[in-house]
């Protein structure tokens, strides 16, 4: 399953890699012009994950929600979730969209 939330792309996966670093915070990503973040809304029931420049989400509640002030709310289920940032494409260079 993925999801698409304004330019963060989700998807359930089987399992995050055996090396990742625990992080202590559960924003997605940061919009550069708003300041507004995708993020999880619970304080408890979901735990980031970084793996290289790689990006998991570990839910170990029924239901988490994925938040931001400009997109509808998307509910996770328990699972683990690879997090990426769309990209945007010119003749010029590769770059990350801006939210």
């Amino acid at each position: 399953m993925q999801y698409r939330h304004g330019d963060v792309m989700i998807e359930r996966i089987s399992q995050k890699p055996s090396i990742c670093k625990k992080l202590s915070h559960r924003v997605l990503a940061l919009g550069e012009i708003t300041g507004h973040s995708h993020r999880i809304a619970e304080n408890s029931g979901a735990t980031l994950f970084q793996s290289g420049s790689d990006l998991f989400l570990e839910v170990s509640a029924p239901e988490v929600s994925v938040i931001h002030e400009e997109h509808n709310t998307i509910p996770l289920a328990t699972g683990v979730y690879r997090i990426w940032r769309q990209r945007e494409y010119s003749p010029e260079e590769i770059r990350i969209i801006r939210d």
